[in-house]
């Protein structure tokens, strides 16, 4: 399963407006793991930020002079995007400017949707935490997501951040990895101690109705905490 979490920084608020996307930042995850395969880009818009733009990301005209625009690299872009899950806090706003990108191309004319599965972590915070602020830092302060460099926003730095509160809030790993060979799996594999074939049979104890019960109910309060998401229920355990 490979998704990219992404997040973009803008001239200012409307597409509509003629306003357009300055920075893009991507973090791919294949099995809900971090490749380290990631798409940065800061981008020319020909066109002035708003300056109150300016004070949420800090990104400044004259920064912009000498960057490629959107249609040096939207091949690579798009490349980059087509047939992921691509995963965005309040993805209306992303998209609606990434449509309008593309809808400039003379050439590759499209829509995200045409290319991409999006998930909308707000959306799903908000199922999740009716009622509560679920803005990116309030998520980072609800799931001990570390986010004390992030004074001004930046459309890396803010993927990186909401890679980790995705998969913390779906319940995966976020820090320990025992995948690749010659890493942790392979030692682990080595320093297994093989036990002799003719030892006596190991007695087999079953689970007793009460805890065949609390299994279940726990299964049932993590189907619910993860809408419908929990793969051992899935998988018939």
């Amino acid at each position: 399963m490979r998704q990219i979490v992404l997040d973009t920084e803008t001239t200012g608020l409307e597409p509509a407006d003629g306003h357009r996307i300055i920075e893009i930042g991507c973090v791919e995850l294949v099995n809900r793991r971090r490749t380290g395969n990631d798409f940065h880009q800061y981008l020319q818009p020909d066109r002035p930020i708003d300056p109150g733009a300016v004070e949420v990301h800090g990104i400044t005209d004259a920064f912009l002079q000498d960057k490629p625009r959107f249609t040096d690299i939207a091949d690579d872009f798009l490349a980059y995007i087509r047939g992921a899950e691509l995963i965005i806090h309040n993805a209306a706003f992303d998209i609606g400017f990434l449509d309008a990108e593309l809808a400039r191309l003379a050439s590759r004319r499209c829509a995200v949707s045409e290319l991409c599965q999006v998930l909308d972590t707000l959306l799903h915070a908000r199922q999740r935490h009716p009622g509560q602020k679920n803005s990116l830092d309030a998520l980072c302060k609800r799931y001990e997501i570390d986010n004390s460099q992030r004074e001004k926003h930046g459309a890396l730095l803010d993927a990186e951040i909401l890679a980790d509160v995705y998969l913390a809030m779906t319940g995966g790993q976020v820090t320990l990895s025992l995948g690749g060979a010659g890493g942790v799996a392979r030692q682990v594999v080595e320093g297994l101690r093989r036990l002799p074939t003719d030892r006596p049979r190991l007695r087999v104890i079953g689970a007793s109705h009460e805890e065949r019960a609390a299994h279940a109910a726990r299964l049932a309060a993590i189907d619910a905490d993860s809408a419908g998401a929990c793969l051992w229920l899935q998988l018939g355990f």
